[in-house]
């Protein structure tokens, strides 16, 4: 047995060990990859130089930014302009994240920073209107992933500048069909998600009114009453939490202007959203004389430390070559489009644990073979590209570390293990779907 083999063999090992109720499966990654690249002659160093340290300023710096405005007032008054927007209607306050991660893609936005944007938004509405933070979780991602595939997106531009740096023809129609097809995928995992939330009560039925307080004058504090029932004023009227802080008109212009310029930047400019967040933070607490350790605690260091030790592990897997051990293990000989589906199930097994452009860039020279032996050249990218983002709605990446972090702490728990299980399951179903939704195209 090779190294390649031991270390996935202690991945699963770690994952069943988190039933262990005193188990922390970061400090446990950490360690494995200590004591794995001792066996395998790799230095702490380079094991150190493993661990995402972009990672940890990315949800860092964005959680402190989000942290601050909740702190000052501000987040709250946001979530209650977003509630007004859609006049109330509980179904559709959980489209909201869906159009923002939607857009914010469209238009350019990394993924990781289109996520940071979205998660505090979606997991904020679902925490103040008794939304479950999976679903809410979960549309906003299905939103940056119809976006992903547009002509100005990262992935929109990888596909097309790969497929011709490969040698695949693509047809001038190829940009739409691309954007089409992520858009409807990102559809279809909504609509589902809708669906059965609606059915489930995991998304609540009726309205949402904005309730005031006394001396509220501009109609943004007090709490907010939810109905729920047949949505015509029948069903229980369910108080949630107000708020305990109502920022003034200075303090949201001044919050607002931050978190509006780290979007700009972020997106037209392409600088680093984490030190962006970080330096937004730094001015709100300033001009606002907040307390650092409020904001310091509101980062969620657990979080940090999980997805931090997976994502050191992972990359000693990958140098120990087990990732592409796994590839070999799933090689079969067949027809190009039968291989198809074989390239995609190691796509979406691989980014499970790794980033999906890394992993769709480094699948793309499979495909030139297929497209020759008559497998469609959209086709073919598309369920690629699509099987390598779909499995993305898991807690063992950046996506799912930034999700965990937007999360209340009482609810953490509970959504990493739905995140956990909506993931092993997208690795098994979703590069099937993809490859039979879009290799035909």
């Amino acid at each position: 047995m090779t190294l390649a083999d031991a270390s996935i063999i202690v991945l699963i090992a770690l994952f069943v060990a988190t039933l262990i109720p005193a188990f922390d499966l970061g400090l446990g990654a950490l360690a494995a990859a200590f004591v794995l690249g001792a066996l395998a002659g790799v230095s702490t160093d380079d094991v150190t130089a493993f661990f995402p340290s972009d990672f940890f300023v990315l949800i860092v710096g964005v959680t402190a930014m989000f942290g601050a405005a909740q702190l000052n007032g501000t987040l709250d008054w946001i979530l209650d302009l977003l509630l007004r927007l859609v006049r109330g209607r509980l179904v559709l306050v959980v489209l909201v994240p869906f159009v923002i991660g939607a857009v914010l893609t469209a238009i350019g936005t990394l993924p990781a920073a289109a996520t940071a944007i979205v998660s505090p938004i979606a997991l904020g509405l679902a925490a103040r209107y008794r939304i479950s933070p999976f679903v809410a979780a979960v549309l906003g991602i299905s939103g940056i992933i119809g976006g992903l595939l547009s002509p100005l997106a990262v992935y929109g531009v990888s596909a097309r500048e790969l497929s011709e740096n490969q040698g695949i023809a693509l047809p001038g129609s190829a940009s739409v069909s691309f954007l089409a097809g992520g858009l409807l995928a990102g559809l279809a995992v909504c609509a589902a998600f809708i669906v059965i939330g609606s059915r489930n009560g995991a998304i609540p039925r009726g309205r949402a009114t904005i309730a005031s307080t006394p001396g509220d004058t501009d109609g943004s504090g007090g709490g907010t009453t939810s109905t729920t029932g047949d949505g015509q004023g029948a069903g229980t009227s369910v108080l949630v939490e107000p708020r305990t802080t109502s920022a003034g008109v200075g303090t949201r212009t001044l919050t607002v202007s931050c978190l509006a310029s780290v979007v700009i930047l972020s997106v037209g400019f392409d600088m680093n959203v984490g030190y962006l967040g970080l330096t937004a933070a730094l001015i709100q607490q300033l001009m606002l004389r907040l307390e650092p350790g409020a904001i310091v605690a509101k980062i969620p260091w657990g979080v940090v430390l999980l997805i931090g030790g997976i994502l050191t592990y992972v990359g000693l897997m990958e140098h120990l070559g087990a990732f592409e051990r796994i590839s070999n293990l799933l090689k079969v000989e067949g027809s190009p489009i039968l291989t198809l589906l074989v390239v995609c199930y190691i796509a979406g097994i691989t980014s499970f644990a790794a980033s999906s452009i890394a992993v769709f860039v480094t699948a793309m020279p499979l495909l030139p073979p297929l497209v020759a032996d008559g497998v469609s050249p959209v086709g073919g990218v598309l369920a690629l590209a699509l099987a390598s983002v779909l499995v993305d709605v898991n807690p063992l990446g950046i996506t799912g570390g930034l999700i965990l972090g937007a999360a209340e702490p009482s609810a953490r728990p509970r959504l990493f293990r739905q995140l956990l299980t909506y993931g092993l399951i997208s690795v098994a179903v979703a590069p099937a779907v993809a490859w039979a939704a879009f290799s035909w195209w």
